[in-house]
């Protein structure tokens, strides 16, 4: 699981939130180019079948995933975008705020560890688009922001997968159907600073909304070039239904994971819509420390994730069921005893604009 740093918030990050948005509504009213949107998302959770205690480190027990990792009322992240579209030029300035936010942005120091994204770009064609600084990642099904995903837990796949990537990507427009992006990066999650000269190469291959993902090169701390190469796509089977569908597999040094998940997902009503994550997550030689395993150890675990999307104008509740069954004893029973399973259950409110 990535890493979790605290973030002291100064004055003046408030004062810098405030002037974005002061910003964005004074640019909306003068020039239409200007945008300024984000959201704001909230949770309460518990377990059913653990305890829902924190050790004497802080640490809950939970699914070794990224976010909604706490129990009780809990806060997520407040999120501030604020972008310019020009015919030719643009940027995104994207801030985070809260537990979620420091969670995505782990890797960052100072001031810069409110920056989810920050990157400008050049329209060079019709065809032809450069962009640079920090962009979230390309990989995997889900992404950092609850507004975009379906559910409000992650998967493993992307909890261990990169999050962001700072670089250089050149996006082709090939045909009506065909697009390719082409990249060169930082580490992976090295979003302000590149430490010992190691870059990372970056592709991706669209047709009709289904994409082929590939990442390689030396990482920052691994031995190793790391590699990995996912496919992130979905259909709609009718009107209402629609299947999601991710796979990766990822190797630095002969260690790794693979995983697969489905994402079916029904819409009932213009307010309500149910979905299923069911994921496949396994770890081999070590892993990348989902179970701590030793180096030649392997380990696996299945989760199952069922999640309402009840929408109320601009604000989402998403109540979701979760079941984690993984083959060591990661979690905690209702009597402080290793167990291989956990049963949770939250509720979720997320706001966007």
């Amino acid at each position: 699981m990535k890493a979790i740093t605290t973030t002291n918030v100064v004055k003046n990050i408030f004062f810098l939130a405030i002037s974005l948005t002061s910003l964005g509504a004074f640019a909306q009213e003068e020039d239409k180019k200007f945008n300024f949107s984000g959201s704001a998302d909230v949770y309460w959770k518990t377990n059913l079948t653990g305890t829902n205690e924190a050790d004497e480190d802080g640490n809950f027990n939970t699914p070794p995933t990224s976010f909604a990792n706490r129990s009780g009322f809990s806060l997520g992240m407040a999120n501030l975008i604020a972008s310019y579209e020009g015919e030719k030029v643009g940027f995104v300035a994207d801030l985070v705020f809260g537990p979620r936010g420091e969670d995505a942005v782990f890797l960052s120091t100072g001031s810069a560890n409110i920056v989810n994204q920050l990157y400008v770009y050049w329209n060079v064609s019709e065809k032809v688009r450069l962009t640079m600084g920090n962009f979230n990642t390309f990989l995997g099904y889900e992404v950092i922001s609850p507004v975009g995903n379906f559910n409000y837990s992650t998967s493993y796949m992307f909890s261990y997968g990169p999050f962001s990537h700072t670089g250089l990507k050149a996006d082709f427009t090939l045909s009506e159907d065909f697009s390719l992006m082409l990249a060169v990066m930082n580490s992976t999650d090295f979003t302000e600073i590149n430490l010992d000269g190691s870059y990372t190469a970056g592709a991706q291959l669209g047709y009709k909304g289904q994409y082929l993902n590939l990442l390689y090169g030396a990482q920052t701390g691994l031995p190793g070039e790391t590699f990995q190469i996912d496919y992130t796509g979905g259909f709609d089977l009718t009107d209402a239904f629609y299947l999601g569908i991710n796979t990766t597999y990822n190797t630095t040094d002969d260690s790794g994971f693979y995983g697969f998940a489905l994402y079916p997902q029904m819409t009932t009503s213009e307010k309500f819509s149910i979905g299923l994550r069911g994921e496949y997550f396994k770890e081999f030689d070590g892993g990348v420390g989902v179970f701590g395993l030793a180096p030649d150890q392997d380990a696996d675990v299945f989760e199952f994730t069922l999640t309402g999307n009840y929408s109320i104008n601009d604000l989402t509740f998403k109540p979701e069921l979760r079941f984690d069954s993984a083959s060591e004893d990661i979690f905690l029973d209702g009597d402080d005893e290793p167990t291989g399973s956990l049963a949770s259950f939250l509720v979720a409110a997320v706001y966007s604009f």
